[in-house]
């Protein structure tokens, strides 16, 4: 079964992940599963969350998971992985970048009768976000930091 469950997770992050395909994410998750982000918050259904993927792949259309990563324990898949992605389209409703980014981040996935019920992420936003020109360098917020009056 631990094979089985590991292998379904490479299943989904390859198709689903990178390459948009929604039927494979039917297929291979409950109707009902509930997916948790830090951006989009709960997406609590899953044609919410192949909302959320498909509107992820226009802004980066080079979107790609590498997985560096997997385990199980009991019921759950944990995943290490890495994201690349160029951004050349709209996202999160900012102008496109044209700039790349590598983000990091880890899921933790519970699977209950070969179906995925529930994910949860975590990744490095404001490293995304800064790569993007987006948020200003760490070294700059270390500079206002420091400058910063103490209380």
């Amino acid at each position: 079964m631990a094979t089985d469950n590991i292998a379904l997770m490479k299943r989904f992050v390859e198709e689903v992940w990178n390459k948009g395909n929604f039927k494979v994410a039917d297929e291979l998750s409950s109707s009902t599963a509930i997916f948790h982000d830090p951006i989009a918050k709960d997406l609590s259904s899953l044609d919410a969350f192949k909302g959320y993927v498909a509107s992820l792949r226009v802004a980066f259309p080079d979107f790609h998971v590498a997985l560096d990563d997997i385990a199980m324990s009991g019921d759950k898949v944990y995943m290490r992985w890495t994201a690349t992605g160029t951004n050349n389209g709209s996202f999160m409703g900012m102008a496109p970048t044209n700039k790349r980014s590598v983000v990091v981040g880890m899921s933790m996935n519970r699977i209950q009768g070969g179906k995925i019920v529930e994910t949860w992420m975590s990744y490095d936003m404001l490293g995304m976000l800064q790569q993007l020109g987006i948020a200003p360098p760490m070294e700059k917020l270390s500079q206002a930091a420091a400058a910063a009056p103490m209380r």
